[in-house]
This record gives C-alpha cells, structure tokens and sequence, in this order.
C-alpha cells in the first residue's frame, strides 16, 4: 500500500506543534547552530512554489545539525510593514494592520502545511509594538552619535502613491510597480551615515563565507577609488572648477570637461546663448533614476559655453553637461580622456571632441576608433612622460599637490542611506522638532511610539505625508523643555525592521533590552543565511552598517551579522504570450499541429518568473493536496543545484512521490503494519558498502548543499533496499534517519512503525566507516550535442538517474548548460552524460 500523505502530515504537525518539538533554549553544553531564512513579506496573493524552496534547504539543515547534537535556532517572523498594505488600504479603506494579520494568517497556515521545524514560539512581526520600539531606539543610537541627520536631497517623487522611491524602483521616469510617472524634486529628508563606515563594510567582507559574486556586488556598490581632485580655472572668470579622477596620470589627455546636471555652478559657468538649452536638457535629465543614468546609453548632452583651463598644459578644453556624471560621486564634475575611457569615448565622437592619446596604446588600436584602457607607457605628459601604472599616478598626484593645482583623495560610490518615506504604514521616528526650532530626540522610556489610526492613508492636500492628518497625535509637548513641539510625520522604509530582525529571534521576549548580552555572545553570528538574490546588495549592506553601530556601542559582540551566505536559485514557469505581450492562463491554450493557440491567436510559450499576470503561478496548496508536502518539499530540492533557476513542471512532483512510496514499502506492509521482511539479519557486503557510502555522501552532500545530489543517493539505496528478500534492519534503520531532513512526516512515520517511541528530531546521525565509504571512482564523459565538453571523476556505481544528478550538480557543467533549454537527457552508466540542447 502507498502512504497517505493526508493523514500523516497533519498528525506529525500536530505532533511537533504539541509538543514543541523544535524549540530551543541556550544550552552551553551543546555547540549551537543557527540558521535563518530572509524573512517574507507577508502578501495577500500567499506563498507560490518558488517562496519555499529556501525555506526547506534551512530546513534541511536545521534538521540534519540537531541529529548531529547541535542546538539549532531556526525562527520565521514576518517583515510587516510596507507599501502593498498601504496602497491596498487607500483602495479600499481596510487599515494595513488587519490585513497584514490575515496576510500572516495565510503564510504560516501554508508555510506549517508543509512541516518546517521552526521554533514559533519566538515569531514575530517587525509591526509587533515590542519590535517597533527596539527598532526605534536603533535609530536613537544612530541620531546620539550623528549617524542620522536632515538634509535637503533630489529624490524621486512619485506624485501618485506620494512618497519618495528608491533609484532601484525607477525605470525610464516611471515607478516600475504601477507606471506612474516620478520626478525628481529637492526635499528635506533623514540620512543616515553609512558613508562612515565605508571601509569597515568594505573591509570584512574578506572574512565572510559568501558567494563571491555577491562580495563583488558589495564592494562595487561601495565603490572605493583612489584619486585625485583636479582644478580647473574658468577661463571666462578665474573661478576655480574642481573635478574628481580616479586616473591623474591621464591629466595631459583631458580634452573636455563634463558637469553633473545637478551641479550647482553649472547655470553659473553656462553662456546666456547656452542656457536655454541647457535649462532644458536638466529638465530631461530630472526624468531619469540614477541607475539608468550611470547606464551604457546614447551620450547625450549639451554645451554650455563656457571653458576652463587644463593646469597640465594650459590648454581651453571646453565644458559640458550630461546626465551620465551624478551629483552624489566625487564632486559632481568629471575630466573626460576620451582615448582611454570607454564612456568618454562614446561622448567624444557622438559630439566631435577632440581624442587625445597620452598612454602608449598596441599598434593595433587605433584611438580614434576605440579606446585603450589597457595600461601602457605614458606619452605627450610632460614630466610624466615614461612612466606607468602606478607609479605614474603617484607621480601625478606630487606633481598636482607640490604646484596647488589639487590633491590626492579616496572616494566612495556610497551615498549616505536616504532613510524618510511619505507613507502611513511604517515606524514612526522618535523625533519631536520643537518650536524653538530645536530637534530633540523622545526619551527611551516613551517607546514605542505607535502610529496614530486614520482613516485616510493618501498624503494631505499640501503634500504632507499621511501622519500629518493626525493633528492631535502630530501636535504634542517636549517632556524635557515642556515646549510646543511637532512629532515628525514621515516614517521609516520598510529595510529598518529587517536590518536586525535576526537580532531579536535570538532573545523574542526581552521587555529590557533589545537582546540579552548572553544569548548574543551564545546564538550570533548567524552560521547560515539562504535567501535570494535579490537582496545581494541593499538588505545586506544595511544589516551589516546597522550590526556595526550596534557592536561599537557594546549591544553584540560581532563584527558581523552573517557568517555563511547562500542564494538559492529562481523557481521559474510556464507562461504563454502573443506578439503584442498579452499573457494567456494554461487552460485557454492548446497545442495543434505543434503550434500553440489561444482563441485561435498564435501565442508562444516560455519559461519565465512567477508572476500573477504571466498566469503561471503555482500554489503550493494545490500541490500539497495533490501529493504531500514531502513530495513538495523533495521535488524542489532534486529539481537541480539550489542556486541555479529551474523550471516547475509537476511531473517531476510525481516521480519524488514515487520514491517516497517505494521508501514507504521497504518498511511497511500491505496491512500498513511493519514488513516482516526488515529483521536483525546481516547486510551483505555489498549492501554493507552501500550503506556507509549513502551516509558519507549524503552527509557531504548536506554540509555543501548539495541537496539533489543527496536525494539521487537516496533513490539508489532504497533502489537496492526493495529488492532483499531479507532487509538489515540497521541499514533499513539508517535510510529512514537519512530521509528525515528532506521527508520529515514520511521518516517520522517509518521511525515509529520500526518501534521508536521518541520523535527522530533529536535521534543520532549516522555515522560511516571511512574504509567501507571509500568510493571507486571512474571518469565520465559529458558531451553537449554529441561533442565531448567536459569530463567529470565521479563513483565508478552510479545508476543512470544519480550519474545525470552528479554531472548535473557540477560547477562546469552549470556553466555549460546556463541559459540554454535542455531538451533530452542521455545518462549511460560506466561511460558518459549527453545533453541534448536548444539555444
């Protein structure tokens, strides 16, 4: 008989639930282990397949680390705050905070669905008062040591949803959420100072397990430089222009210099002819978000009319504007050596400026056609001439420095953290501005302070965000000075609960502090962190500044949130669109003649996100009613590497399911009684060898992640357990306790069925004998369309569906197969892997 999965989840569920299984306290006798998902956002569409796939590799983990004796802390809470709350209570007048509770209500009802072993007994909500108010005492910290402060900024305005978007929330002058039109207006906003910590974030970041393309992002995005300041005298004026180069050597090769649309001598320095075209080039520029400015685009710009002197030669080179140079890197103003800087190059020969060769380039290379940013000997540089490198930037900035012409400077593409948002539904700030004109911080006794209820969430008539409605609320007395005081009416950005939500899982209750110093020293770092790429900059960055003023005030005792970080791949669909874009639901598409039609309209079919409008979400309640959350939970983990996108297809959730009965006959009988065929006999030598080899590899295959390869062993072994006549016991016995992280209900119900009255949460880990675990390895041949590419040293007894797993999960391999659609699988155990492929 099969298992049924509908009556042993919730069972087990209930089990863990009743008697709280997996909660943990600090326990000094045990190592601990703490593992944590990116927490969600708790939406009203739900979870879809892609959102657990995360959840169950630390799953997996939390599991596997407490039968190994470690003391697991695995939490989830919920990042609450936010402006899809917000957007849907101003549509229909239903306050954020009750339909955030159903949204939650609806996550962890489909989040337990599937058997996660998290400690609920410390969930929690970055909307809960008692999160609320340590979120506000952080910020108390930043505003007592000048990390936080005011200051008059361009943002992107959003006239529409009334608040200020992130760069990363603007495409083409439009909120990419809604296509509602943004501008860019100078408005006073909080700033917090993580330009403070530049080198520090930069710094430790060699010390962290993390994926080095994710480092990458980081250091980048702080984008540390060593240059110059520059100075250029106005040859109209005698003023002094200062611009910003990271290469001073190439001084004698600057032929023009380039302001920043916002640069405040820019109407100054412009001609009177100049100026209305300039006045309406920064009109376009406002329409654009940083991020597309600094992209490779058309060079657009214009000519103010205006010239300055080079120092390096005294030349009249002459000044422009473009929107590619931005206001918040160096000083706003760029010398541009077109024959050796790609972006100036482009500009150069759009616009007919000069090229001016000043490092050696190869004969092949003709300046004027392309530029040469290799390195090279420097050339038509005066006192420079002949040097290179390093040495000839250093030379640069003496030459500069000794004559007063400008001086050696470190900048950084890091821009202080705009930290104001004009909505209701976020944390207020603990701040009053007095009448006196005086801003003065709420005493910490007074927390947390608690948005006031409204009935309106859309920003005033004036413009002012939703708080400023609650005139009794806003309008309030300094409890030191006893003056008339104002309370500040914007709000927080969603990323301040979850820069240091992890924190707070580690001591949830704690009405005196925001953690025990105790179970800091004890639970922190985090030991592993998986979630999704998305968050490879502007999260982490944040939790990481937010950690560091925590540590130097003496709140934790590391340097770091996050020891070991893992991003797991896209869970991606199948989606249907016709030519104009219109995306078709799978039940109004059919096949004919090996075409795709949708009312007779010819649509194509691609694999894409899931995405309600694509129609290709799939919810993981319907698969969980059709199969179990263990095939669930198995399918998403044998799909491929975890950090690599995959496509759904609900076939492959059948063949987990047939594992999983296969599993569930080795132990059980037709009676659904014990199998007399498991008994205190011996194993073979060959089942022995088998034995000891799926431990050692499952085991490695845990520790690196490896989680499809762990099922493929797993199939293997219950591959040769169904066979026997007369099954070992101990080996039977071991393939349950090797199943139980990835298949928690189906192990927990074997585990009983064996005899075990205790719950295997907690039971040991096998254990392997290195001699017996020893593999035989052979060297397969992996071709791609027949042509050999590759070659892999992998066990010489590999079945045909763990051989493919194998090679699968192989770091070239990944890298042969990315971005092309695999359109058959040849698996020939003992000799090669062929992929059949489209482009």
């Amino acid at each position: 008989m099969s298992y049924d999965p509908k009556r042993i989840e919730p069972k087990w569920q209930r089990y863990w639930d009743e008697n709280e299984t997996f909660r943990t306290e600090v326990d000094l006798a045990k190592p601990k282990f703490y593992v944590l998902d990116m927490f969600p956002y708790p939406s009203g569409e739900g979870l879809h397949v892609g959102h657990p796939e995360g959840y169950t590799a630390t799953d997996i983990v939390a599991r596997y680390k407490r039968m190994r004796g470690f003391n697991v802390l695995h939490p989830m809470g919920w990042d609450a705050y936010g402006l899809p709350a917000e957007r849907y209570a101003v549509r229909t007048g239903v306050h954020p905070s009750i339909t955030t509770r159903t949204n939650i209500q609806t996550f962890k009802g489909q989040i337990k669905r599937l058997g996660f072993s998290y400690d609920w007994s410390r969930e929690l909500a970055t909307t809960d008062p008692g999160f609320i108010r340590w979120t506000q005492w952080i910020f108390l910290k930043l505003f007592e040591r000048g990390l936080a402060y005011q200051a008059d900024v361009a943002v992107n305005w959003c006239p529409a949803q009334g608040t200020v978007l992130a760069n990363e929330e603007v495409k083409e002058g439009k909120y990419i959420e809604t296509g509602e039109p943004v501008e860019r207006r100078s408005m006073r906003q909080w700033m917090l100072k993580i330009t403070a910590y530049a080198d520090r974030l930069l710094a430790d970041l060699d010390d962290l397990d993390w994926p080095e393309g994710i480092k990458a992002m980081q250091r980048n995005w702080i984008g540390r430089s060593e240059g110059a300041e520059v100075k250029f005298v106005l040859a109209d004026s005698g003023d002094i222009l200062t611009a910003y180069t990271t290469r001073p050597d190439t001084l004698w090769g600057a032929t023009f210099i380039v302001l920043s649309p916002e640069h405040p001598l820019l109407l100054t320095v412009t001609t009177s002819a100049q100026r209305g075209a300039v006045k309406a080039y920064i009109d376009q520029a406002r329409t654009l978000s940083a991020v597309e400015r600094a992209e490779e685009r058309s060079s657009t710009g214009v000519f103010t009319g205006a010239f300055a002197i080079n120092p390096a030669n005294d030349l009249q080179i002459p000044i422009w504007v473009a929107d590619y140079v931005l206001m918040g890197y160096g000083t706003g103003a760029i010398m541009a050596v077109p024959a050796h800087d790609n972006r100036d190059h482009q500009f150069a020969r759009a616009n007919g400026l000069c090229i001016t060769e000043v490092i050696k380039a190869p004969a092949e290379v003709d300046i004027h056609t392309r530029p040469w940013e290799g390195d090279g000997l420097l050339v038509s540089s005066g006192p420079l001439s002949g040097l290179k490198g390093a040495e000839a930037k250093k030379a640069a900035i003496t030459w500069l420095e000794e004559r007063g012409l400008g001086q050696g400077r470190v900048q950084y593409r890091l821009r202080d953290w705009l930290f104001s948002r004009q909505r209701y539904w976020g944390e207020p700030f603990p701040i009053l501005h007095r009448a006196d004109g005086a801003i003065v911080p709420l005493p910490e006794d007074s927390l947390p302070l608690l948005p006031p209820e409204l009935d309106e969430y859309k920003p005033t008539e004036k413009g002012d965000p939703p708080l400023a409605r609650a005139e009794d609320w806003v309008h309030t007395t300094d409890p030191h000075s006893k003056l008339p005081a104002m309370r500040e009416t914007n709000t927080m950005p969603q990323w301040a609960g979850s820069c240091w939500y992890y924190l707070r899982f580690a001591d949830p209750k704690n009405d005196h502090a925001l953690i025990d110093p105790e179970k800091e020293k004890y639970w922190l770092p985090v030991d592993l962190y998986i979630g999704g790429a998305e968050h490879a900059v502007l999260h982490l960055l944040y939790a990481r500044f937010w950690h560091k003023v925590l540590f130097d005030i003496g709140v934790v005792s590391t340097k770091e949130p996050f020891q070991k970080l893992f991003n797991q791949g896209m869970i991606l669909a199948v989606s249907y669109r016709d030519r104009a874009g219109k995306h078709y639901r799978p039940d109004e598409v059919i096949e004919r003649d090996g075409q795709w039609l949708a009312d007779q309209t010819s649509v194509t079919q691609q694999i894409e996100k899931m995405s309600k409008s694509r129609f290709n979400v799939v919810n993981p309640d319907e698969v969980i009613d059709a199969y179990g959350a263990d095939p669930m939970r198995l399918y998403e983990m044998f799909m491929g590497p975890l950090d690599v996108a995959k496509p759904w297809q609900m076939s492959g959730v059948v063949g987990v399911s047939r594992f999983l009965n296969r599993a569930w006959r080795i132990v059980v009988d037709d009676e659904d009684a014990l199998n007399a065929q498991v008994c205190d006999t011996d194993p073979t030598p060959e089942i022995l060898r088998l034995h000891h080899k799926t431990v050692r590899c499952v085991t490695e295959d845990i520790e690196a992640l490896r989680f499809n390869t762990a099922i493929a062993r797993l199939m293997e072994m219950s591959n040769a357990l169904i066979s026997l006549e007369h099954k070992p016991r101990v080996v039977v016995e071991t393939f349950v306790l090797l199943l139980a992280p990835f298949a928690p209900h189906v192990a927990e119900e074997l585990w009983r069925l064996l005899g075990h009255e205790a719950s295997l949460a907690y039971a040991q880990w096998p254990s392997f004998d290195p001699v017996l675990a020893e593999d035989e390895l052979r060297e397969y041949a992996v071709q791609v369309n027949g042509k050999l590419r590759h070659r892999v040293l992998a066990d010489a007894g590999l079945s045909a569906t763990s051989l493919l797993e194998t090679i699968k999960a192989d770091a070239r391999v990944t890298e042969l197969l990315q971005g092309k659609h695999i359109a058959k699988e040849v698996a020939v155990p003992g000799r090669l892997v062929n992929f059949v492929v489209v482009e």
